[in-house]
């Protein structure tokens, strides 16, 4: 942990310092380390109390140093907004976590969170799995809770396809909740990513979740509902998701079940109706290959080099015009024509009507 995230850790854990906090911070000084060494009346000027700048605790402190040391020992990273790798989608959003605590890595795949019931049915369940499954093949990370019922089968989902997946939990990264979850969540930190916006220490109390659903939405860019009732805090998923712009979706349930109520009632103002994994990948990614698809494709660029490498990498799974392509790789007509037809007659694109091109 290097200085600068030493002195972020320092703040976080100062009582009465939160998030809009830190953003004022470091308008003021650009620099955090700058700000632990200003007097008081600088900190006034950045729009913070005194008291709150006597309460930082002090870098040789017990408090700070037994985190500190937690932190490195279980290899737990801290993300700044100001980073690099700060996820993207996330910083988009109005009120972004200013620092995020990270076990394992991020993944580098689009996200798509789903989220429903604890109490869900056991053919919510089954379906909830199966969809991440699906999703997770194709190359998305698959963004959840944590929680019992559906973000357990949502994450679990995509373990077992050897997928991506991100738990976003509403209490401190050193916290297992809920305790029956333990197994779960050294699968996800082995492989993949769980993070949260809470210092260490943080109990999972209510009033975190509604935090940690804006985060689930924010990093996503769509969320499913699977099961909700009529006031069920993934409806507040789902609130977030709107209000940051990213696609509803959500899976319709019998009208005398009372964990569909909540679901049906999206639908009707509008949310998109899901029933299969197709249902998302044709709304956000029409053209996104399985996992298998890419190991095909791989494959393919392997046995190529040359000018013929260079315009199959050119082409995804958007079509694109031959002018386009032969600008790209700087190839006359003649040139691109013959490439074409080789890689066609191989197998390895597709031609469309308008001299447009894609991979197969």
């Amino acid at each position: 942990m290097n200085a600068v995230q030493q002195a972020l850790l320092r703040l976080h854990l100062t009582p009465g310092l939160g998030r809009i906090a830190l953003f004022k911070l470091h308008q003021y000084f650009s620099d955090f380390t700058a700000a632990l060494q200003a007097p008081p009346q600088h900190w006034r000027e950045a729009g913070l109390s005194e008291a709150v700048c006597n309460k930082v605790p002090a870098k040789n402190s017990e408090k700070f140093q037994q985190v500190y040391r937690n932190l490195e020992s279980q290899q737990i990273q801290l993300i700044s907004f100001w980073d690099d790798d700060y996820p993207s989608l996330l910083r988009e959003i109005h009120d972004p976590p200013a620092l995020l605590y990270l076990r394992g890595t991020l993944p580098k795949n689009d996200c798509f969170a789903i989220v429903g019931s604890r109490r869900a049915t056991s053919a919510g369940l089954t379906l909830t799995r199966n969809l991440a499954y699906t999703l997770a093949q194709h190359q998305l990370c698959i963004v959840s809770g944590l929680a019992r019922g559906v973000d357990s089968a949502a994450h679990r989902g995509a373990l077992d396809a050897k997928g991506a997946t991100i738990a976003v939990l509403g209490c401190g990264i050193d916290r297992v909740y809920p305790p029956e979850n333990s197994k779960l969540f050294h699968e996800i930190q082995q492989h993949n990513a769980i993070i949260t916006e809470y210092p260490p220490e943080t109990p999972p109390l209510a009033g975190h979740f509604p935090g940690r659903n804006r985060i689930i939405s924010g990093l996503s860019r769509g969320v499913l509902i699977v099961e909700a009732a009529e006031k069920s805090g993934s409806l507040i998923t789902g609130d977030f998701a709107l209000e940051q712009g990213r696609e509803l979706f959500a899976i319709p349930g019998a009208v005398q079940n009372p964990n569909s109520r909540g679901t049906n009632r999206l639908l009707k103002e509008g949310a998109q109706l899901v029933t299969e994994a197709s249902d998302i990948l044709q709304s956000l990614w029409p053209h996104q290959p399985t996992r298998q698809q890419q190991v095909q494709h791989n494959n393919f660029a392997d046995q190529l080099e040359g000018a013929a490498l260079k315009v199959f990498e050119t082409l995804g799974h958007e079509p694109r015009h031959s002018d386009e392509i032969g600008r790209e790789c700087g190839l006359t007509p003649m040139e691109l024509s013959a490439i074409l037809l080789d890689l066609e007659l191989r197998g390895g694109i597709e031609t469309l009507p308008g001299n447009h091109y894609i991979r197969s």
